[in-house]
């Protein structure tokens, strides 16, 4: 199709277009456009168009994409939730628990550091699971103690909780033997005696342990729901140092009953003595580190009230003290209120003790006593001369004294601290753990 050809007549008048001259002009441009949609060659007007419209797609799509990821990390950043921290038991419990552990989480992050500091000095140490998300202390929190807890998780400021444990209601203590500090014979257990029945003996006996220097193994051995014993398979070294540590505080011995005692406590062995009474021969041998050292003659129970056979641990000791019969069940045959350098052996009565009252030819010639053993001694206490007063000088508590030849049968076990009697196996069989 053509152009329309523009007359002489316009153009002799440049400066003006007629009506048809200009709708005729206007007219063409849809030729040309259409022909031009249909041309690739380079130059034409059509050519030229499609070009700009291909830029302008680019360069929108250009600009629709450099949108986008200049808005990606903005909503990257309003959707990022800052750390939570969660501390259980809660900040300001007055009255917390003291039977959980003490627990710190974290929602949307993970945690860098927490510390738990209880008002009494101490601190919980913890641990924090695989994914640093929560930790959890070793031991539980103790009673009637305020804690603080401070807790941070990465990239934000460490957060400060507090709580105060309740007190237990019922608690119960350990009575224990030898003392603190003390000396004693080889023979010494030792001994804890509960002042309130203990049903869950598992968990006592496994917050008391009793360690020796020399090293040797030790084990507890419950002689009833309020008395634990624990000794070696033999008698203790001379020289052996031990150590008792309670770590009862907080224990629950029995539904609703705790423990409150936490501490060290270190006694000392001494020297070995061993004393062995024959009462057929009516005569005690005294060893020391396995030499004699002494020998004395000696009166045991009659036929009526025979003393008990085997191993017996000196428990207590008197320079003078009363006896009467009727603490013992016998009535009132006997009250002296004087006997001298008296030496408990058992719990239900029987000492090894001196005697002024009898005849000088009954020791190692009769055996006359209710049970007990007596020695020669003098009224007072003060005479050293006699067996009575010889030998309570070189004895101390712990000792071990062995009776043979008796009629009687061998004293119980848990009759005084005379655990000695009870072969290892049955020891041991009696331990809780």
């Amino acid at each position: 199709m053509g152009v329309p050809h523009i007359s002489n007549r316009s153009e002799q008048q440049p400066g003006r277009w007629s009506r048809r001259g200009v709708l005729a002009a206007l007219g063409a441009v849809p030729a040309v456009a259409l022909a031009g949609c249909g041309t690739a060659s380079a130059g034409t007007p059509g050519t030229t168009a499609g070009s700009r419209a291909s830029q302008v797609t680019q360069q929108t799509a250009a600009q629709t994409e450099a949108a986008r990821a200049t808005a990606t990390p903005t909503a990257q950043v309003s959707a990022a939730r800052p750390p939570v921290i969660s501390v259980s038991p809660a900040d300001g419990t007055k009255k917390a628990a003291f039977t959980s552990p003490v627990e710190v989480t974290v929602t949307d992050g993970t945690l860098t550091s927490v510390t738990v500091t209880g008002n009494d000095g101490s601190t919980l140490t913890g641990s924090y699971d695989d994914t640093r998300t929560r930790w959890t202390s070793a031991r539980n929190p103790s009673s009637g103690t305020k804690y603080t807890v401070t807790a941070q998780a990465d990239g934000a400021e460490a957060q400060t909780t507090t709580f105060k444990t309740k007190s237990p209601g019922a608690t119960f203590i350990g009575a224990f033997t030898p003392e603190a500090g003390s000396t004693s014979g080889v023979g010494m257990p030792v001994s804890v005696n509960f002042t309130h029945a203990v049903t869950d003996k598992a968990a006592v006996q496994k917050a008391i342990t009793v360690t020796a220097s020399p090293a040797v193994e030790v084990v507890g051995h419950w002689f009833s729901d309020t008395r634990l014993d624990f000794r070696p398979e033999t008698y203790w070294a001379a020289g052996t140092t031990v150590t008792l540590s309670l770590r009862l505080k907080d224990v629950e011995g029995a539904s609703g009953v705790y423990g409150t005692q936490s501490k060290d406590v270190t006694f000392h062995i001494g020297r070995e003595q061993i004393s062995t009474v024959d009462l057929a021969a009516k005569e005690m041998v005294v060893r020391r580190g396995g030499a004699t050292v002494a020998t004395y003659p000696v009166s045991g129970g009659d036929a009526e009230h025979p003393t008990w056979s085997g191993i017996m641990v000196i428990s207590e000791r008197f320079r003078e003290t009363r006896m009467e019969s009727s603490t013992i069940g016998l009535g009132d045959e006997y009250d002296i209120e004087d006997v001298p350098h008296a030496q408990r052996l058992t719990s239900s009565g029987t000492f090894i003790h001196g005697n002024y009252w009898a005849s000088a030819s009954v020791f190692g010639g009769e055996n006359t006593s209710h049970g007990c053993i007596g020695l020669r001694d003098a009224q007072g206490a003060a005479d050293g001369s006699v067996a009575g007063y010889a030998f309570y000088e070189s004895s101390m508590l712990g000792d071990v004294v062995v009776v043979e030849n008796s009629t009687r049968s061998t004293v119980d076990p848990g009759n005084g601290l005379n655990g000695w009697n009870m072969s290892w196996a049955d020891w041991k069989a009696g331990s809780a753990l």
